[in-house]
């Protein structure tokens, strides 16, 4: 009888254990086949290898699971555990994740740098008092002004159908500043929108104008940053907490690494482009300077109301422009300068367009 409970010991310690399976669903707007879904898809793949198969992770992609304000929401109640969701459409549960994304604070990628060197680390400490975990901040590039008919003033903005994002306060408050009525819309019914002459006007990254589809819809872009754009991909900390240790710590690492490429990568394709897009026939409007700091004045007249409303942190708003204007007078650039820049930045990316990248 000893011996034969000394066998089923033994073979109880040489089975081998099973862990059970954890899947952590992520929605994201980004269509599948695009860079974004291609790298972390792979990150994906590496996960699910070093975890021995104990961490998976299931995308849905193309906004099959809504806008970011229906993924929060899902993600609140448990169908999925996390999401790619812009620094807009965070700003529902941690308000100062809209910081870089209020109009008209950044005119170049230098004093973006300068700041997001300083920052990022807030807005993902903010994310996690708020029970979301961050893994890095992807650069989403500047959003332009994309429309049927030129603009280089606020005047001309006026008739136009022009596009917002479903829940976007801080644009709307500025149109409406302005005398002008925006459509909201969520994201995934945009270029349905622009083919039925819903809207006519949008604004939009150069890569998101392109992966989807809207550039084939507008004839002009107005080159004036108007928003610096961001996204990040936030798991539900109370989800990830039930990983193991080790399996969480292969995860971040996992992750981080794969958003510091892709914020590397978003760059470049955002650069090349804007250059596609003036390939294609869509014509670039210039304003004058005097006309860009009309906009800028009319945009920091609402800033000026959401700070006093409690809407964004005055403590950070400060830090960030602070930031910006030490940059600016640390490399002061004139508005022709930028100009000459961009134009030599277009020049030297021609050649390698077409064998870097296929838009």
């Amino acid at each position: 009888m000893l011996r034969l409970l000394a066998i089923l010991i033994m073979t109880l310690i040489l089975v081998p254990v099973s862990h059970a399976t954890t899947t952590l669903k992520i929605a994201t707007l980004a269509p599948d086949g695009t860079s974004w879904m291609k790298q972390m898809r792979a990150a994906a793949k590496e996960i699910h290898a070093k975890s021995e198969g104990r961490v998976k992770i299931r995308f849905y992609p193309g906004g099959v699971m809504g806008n970011d304000n229906s993924v929060l929401r899902k993600i609140r109640i448990g169908q999925l555990q996390g999401g790619a969701i812009t620094g807009g459409g965070l700003s529902s549960i941690y308000s100062d994740a809209q910081i870089y994304t209020l109009p008209f604070q950044f005119r170049n990628l230098e004093e973006v740098d300068a700041v997001r060197g300083v920052m990022d680390k807030r807005i993902i400490d903010g994310l996690q008092k708020k029970g979301f975990i961050s893994f890095g901040l992807s650069e989403g590039g500047f959003a332009y002004l994309l429309s049927n008919s030129p603009v280089k003033t606020t005047d001309n903005m006026k008739g136009l159908k022009i596009w917002i994002p479903e829940g976007d306060t801080v644009n709307a408050e500025i149109f409406s500043k302005l005398g002008i009525s925006p459509i909201p819309l969520p994201l995934t019914d945009v270029l349905t929108g622009l083919q039925t002459g819903l809207i006519d006007t949008i604004a939009s990254a150069p890569i998101g104008a392109i992966a989807l589809q809207w550039h084939t819809r507008v004839n002009y872009l107005t080159q004036v940053p108007l928003a610096y754009l961001y996204a990040t991909l936030v798991i539900k900390e109370k989800a990830f907490n039930k990983l193991t240790e080790a399996d969480r710590e292969l995860v971040k690492q996992t992750l981080q690494s794969t958003f510091i490429k892709l914020n590397q990568q978003n760059r470049k394709d955002n650069i090349a482009a804007l250059s596609a897009l003036k390939k294609q026939g869509i014509e670039f409007i210039s304003p004058t300077e005097q006309q860009q700091q009309a906009w800028e004045q009319h945009a920091n007249v609402t800033l000026k109301s959401l700070r006093n409303d409690g809407v964004v942190s005055i403590e950070l708003l400060e830090e960030m422009q602070n930031l910006i204007r030490q940059q600016r007078d640390s490399n002061p650039v004139t508005k022709q300068t930028e100009d000459i820049m961009i134009n030599r930045r277009d020049t030297a990316l021609k050649s390698s367009l077409n064998e870097t990248h296929s838009l």
